[in-house]
């Protein structure tokens, strides 16, 4: 067993907010995780996909408001070592004058273990110090140039490209069109949750009916996180539920991906901020496109309008394009 990796932050925050960063699912976006839940009590559980196709999770030992908070670590699924509950990480919160002094220790982990998570929370622990002070760390680009994708790892990264693009969503652009055709943004925010609610179905998600949020970003998120989770759960086997029917489950864990990246793209055009994504993300996203967007799907009154020819050969406007937008 190797000694416990200890890191230390002085951050931009109150010692609530500091806790708040570690304990709360917006705030955990906002630096450490693409998507996240929280049940904070003792005995409570946590889930963090914290890049796209590696998922922590454990449970809460101690919790003390702006002062300590403890909780076992370990990676569900995977080949990562330690196990669900292989580990224990602990965080101390101490004033500094009007910043806080955040100490986490993180034990159990054998000599691999320890190194590797050493790069990772030397990583994650700068992210912490800038959103602390920005609001949001930005886009992680961890794990978005995978060589490989599957269905799922790619629904993960592309929710974290389409969550960066709500961030930018202010007040001011509610009613502003889409390139969507016939959607503001508010009635795109809306189908997108819809999607999450129908897709979400599919892998008996518990998406919540009633969603309470004050950002775009955090209304779509509440959905996310569940229906991922459900679909890690269930994987992409045999048939689902779909309306009155079933469908293939890949199909439906194909449209994830093409909701999230195409939305961001929408999303992106309405408020100037642009979107970079790797070419390699693009073109598994594009065979997804090309495999679920047939002919008689298009048209008027159907899911998808007319491809439209491309204004560059940049990968994601091609697939703007192919999805029927004028770009």
């Amino acid at each position: 067993m190797a000694d416990p990796i200890v890191f230390e932050r002085v951050i931009d925050a109150t010692v609530d907010e500091a806790f708040a960063l570690f304990t709360e699912p917006e705030r955990l976006r906002r630096w450490q995780a693409v998507s996240a839940s929280v049940d904070l009590k003792v005995g409570g559980d946590y889930r963090l996909t914290v890049v796209p196709g590696s998922i922590a999770c454990g449970t809460f030992a101690e919790i003390d408001p702006g002062k300590r908070l403890v909780y076992t670590w370990g990676w569900q699924g995977t080949d990562h070592d330690p196990a669900p509950g292989g580990s224990s990480i602990s965080v101390e919160f101490e004033p500094v004058g009007d910043q806080t002094k955040v100490t986490l220790t993180h034990s159990g982990l054998d000599d691999e273990g320890a190194t590797n998570h050493s790069v990772g929370w030397t990583h994650f622990c700068d992210r912490l110090v800038v959103a602390a002070e920005a609001g949001d760390a930005g886009l992680n680009p961890w794990g978005l140039d995978a060589e490989e994708f599957d269905l799922l790892t790619a629904a993960e990264a592309t929710w974290a490209i389409c969550r960066e693009s709500l961030m930018h969503f202010g007040p001011d652009d509610r009613e502003k069109s889409t390139p969507c055709e016939g959607f503001t943004t508010h009635d795109l925010v809306e189908h997108l949750m819809g999607s999450m609610k129908g897709l979400g179905a599919g892998a008996d998600a518990d998406v919540p009916d009633d969603v309470e949020a004050v950002t775009a970003e955090d209304y779509i998120a509440q959905a996310v996180e569940p229906t991922l989770a459900a679909w890690r759960e269930r994987g992409t086997d045999d048939m689902v539920p779909f309306g009155d029917g079933e469908a293939p489950a890949t199909m439906m864990a194909s449209i994830l991906s093409l909701e999230f990246l195409i939305h961001a793209w929408d999303f992106a055009q309405v408020t100037g901020h642009p979107i970079e994504v790797p070419d390699g993300l693009v073109a598994y996203v594009q065979g997804l496109a090309e495999t679920v967007i047939r002919p008689e799907y298009r048209g008027e009154g159907k899911g998808f309008a007319t491809q439209t020819t491309p204004s560059s050969t940049d990968p994601l406007t091609v697939l703007a394009a192919f999805t029927g937008r004028q770009t």
